[in-house]
């Protein structure tokens, strides 16, 4: 089970970033599903509860939804379920989107990080405007990455990147495995900045496919910190 909330993004008069609804929906959406996509699960049911009108705000932001569910190759009849402000105007945009998904435990990618196991960011952090250039760029992480991800075999973890930086859950990763982590002291990109809607992916694996992996993704990756 995965959620994630937006606020102040959107089309309404005070909202600090401007965008359509349906790059709002497409975004939200998109953050939720990589976490569940990336323990191995695949999403029964979705849930987006919008803090605006229906029409037409709230048609939109749903619109947005649907396209992310399109563009990570999901069923197209996965439920959605939408509650939206039906008694006040509303003047600043709110969002937040709930996916469940199920896996066998057989193959749920949780606390399996080896010792000596690389940990490499595929994407960029970013947040605010710069998620809508990174995307156009092809620099950010997306849900097709975590889908590619998890089918390699020797790719023992993923975890998607918001708020709290590379670091931060670099360092859970390691933590859900009984492991620290040795953060990379050559690292290029700011493992401390926001990478907002989950545009960096980190993912476990051997030293020895590092390389292999680094190669294999067409979006910027670095090797952020080992396991030990």
């Amino acid at each position: 089970m995965s959620c994630d909330s937006a606020g102040g993004i959107g089309p309404k008069p005070f909202d600090d970033v401007k965008v359509s609804g349906e790059v709002l929906g497409k975004f939200t959406a998109r953050v939720a599903l990589m976490e569940v996509l990336s323990v191995g699960a695949t999403p029964i049911c979705l849930t987006a509860t919008l803090g605006v009108e229906r029409k037409p705000t709230g048609i939109e932001i749903i619109k947005g939804v649907e396209s992310e569910l399109r563009f990570a190759r999901l069923n197209a009849r996965t439920p959605i379920l939408d509650s939206t402000e039906k008694n006040f105007t509303v003047s600043q945009t709110a969002v937040g989107v709930t996916i469940i998904g199920t896996v066998s435990s057989r193959y749920l990618k949780i606390g399996l990080c080896k010792h000596g196991d690389v940990v490499i960011a595929v994407g960029s952090p970013c947040v605010g405007k710069d998620v809508i250039l990174g995307d156009r760029e092809g620099r950010i992480a997306d849900t097709r990455d975590v889908r590619a991800l998890v089918k390699k075999s020797f790719v023992h973890e993923i975890i998607p990147v918001g708020s709290q930086g590379i670091m931060r859950e670099a360092a859970t990763m390691a933590q859900d495995s009984g492991l620290q982590l040795a953060p990379n002291e050559n690292v290029n990109i700011d493992c401390g900045k926001s990478a907002g809607p989950a545009t960096v992916t980190l993912c476990a694996v051997p030293r020895s496919r590092a390389r292999t992996l680094m190669e294999s993704v067409r979006k910027p990756a670095n090797i952020v910190g080992f396991l030990v």
